[in-house]
């Protein structure tokens, strides 16, 4: 196998980590995370990896996907398929990227609060500085919901305050409005608009 050969084996077998690790991926995100330069370059990378990837349009735009093969090759478990929740994806892994994608980052966890019965499902949980952060994504979530998640955060941090919640959100509004219901507790609250 020629360098040339190695070298490119190893960029496919990293977009279909990525696209393990994130579930969907448009191009663009694929292009950051991956350093493929200009749109072109991107698209031939991608159009060469069709018996891995599968694809299907939103907003005019190209959402990438692990298929069967794609799957068996990284050991991926989660089968995804075409979804209208495609926004809430595409808004996490815009913060994963615009927050130096952290490498403990990890999808749809689960936090038992001790002592209680009570539990949370975080969208994503990474480490930083020996930190817990907590991520929640708001694309069309009712404030209701929100609320709601919060006061679970709320009895978190009674029993550790010692956590730092992000939010990202889709407009000015929602984003003066997550802030007030979080105050008190260590909370960032991203515009999507301003990391895409």
């Amino acid at each position: 196998m020629t360098k040339l050969n190695i070298e490119k084996e190893k960029r496919q077998e990293a977009i279909l980590l990525s696209l393990k690790r994130l579930d969907y991926l448009d191009r663009e995100q694929i292009q950051k995370l991956h350093n493929l330069g200009k749109v072109r370059n991107t698209q031939r990378v991608l159009s060469n990896m069709s018996e891995c990837i599968s694809s299907f349009t939103h907003d005019r735009k190209n959402i990438y996907y692990l298929n069967k093969d794609g799957r068996e090759r990284v050991g991926a478990t989660k089968v995804r398929k075409k979804t209208a929740m495609i926004n809430h994806f595409l808004m996490r892994n815009d913060l994963y990227i615009a927050l130096g994608r952290p490498s403990s980052w990890k999808n749809e966890m689960k936090i038992a609060i001790p002592n209680t019965k009570i539990s949370i499902v975080s969208d994503s949980i990474y480490i930083a500085n020996k930190v817990h952060h907590f991520v929640e994504v708001d694309f069309k979530q009712s404030m209701i919901k929100n609320t709601a998640k919060i006061k679970r955060y709320r009895q978190l941090s009674e029993f550790n305050p010692n956590f730092v919640l992000i939010w990202i959100t889709t407009t000015p509004y929602k984003k003066k409005k997550l802030q007030s219901l979080c105050e008190g507790l260590n909370v960032q609250v991203y515009l999507w608009d301003d990391i895409k």
